[in-house]
């Protein structure tokens, strides 16, 4: 047998305040509340075909061997694509809405080469919104 992936359907993030990253995923970076399921600890957001779940620390469906967030991460960052992508206009965006930005630059995604931006949620999560392809680029960063 081999496994066929089509896509990537959801990440789940661990967070100390699922209520201030829910609203920092919809307020900021334009995810929609797609469930809920309190008793369980779990907020589930859509991001275009896939989800964002966030997972309380210390809820039902959370595991005590995942340790206290950020204390240690097994995952660098989540990448989001967006269309349109005007990184000034998501920098002004972003920064009025108090995210930490980091890098920007072009770099190689599903699609190929295209522009990204990274910053940070509350929780010190890195996040890279990612633009669409470009003609072909001869050096990646």
């Amino acid at each position: 047998m081999k496994i066929h992936i089509r896509e990537i359907d959801h990440v789940v993030i661990r967070a100390a305040n699922a209520a201030a990253l829910a609203r920092f995923y919809c307020d900021v970076l334009g995810c929609t509340l797609e469930k809920e399921q309190r008793e369980l600890g779990l907020t589930q957001l859509r991001a275009g075909r896939s989800l964002i779940d966030l997972l309380q620390v210390g809820a039902k469906l959370d595991r005590p061997e995942n340790g206290a967030p950020g204390a240690a991460r097994n995952m660098d960052h989540v990448c989001l694509r967006v269309e349109p992508f005007d990184a000034d206009a998501l920098r002004a965006h972003l920064a009025a809405h108090g995210a930490r930005l980091d890098e920007e630059g072009v770099r190689y995604g599903a699609d190929g080469y295209g522009p990204s931006l990274y910053l940070f949620d509350p929780e010190g999560n890195m996040v890279e919104l990612k633009g669409p392809p470009q003609a072909a680029h001869a050096t990646s960063l």
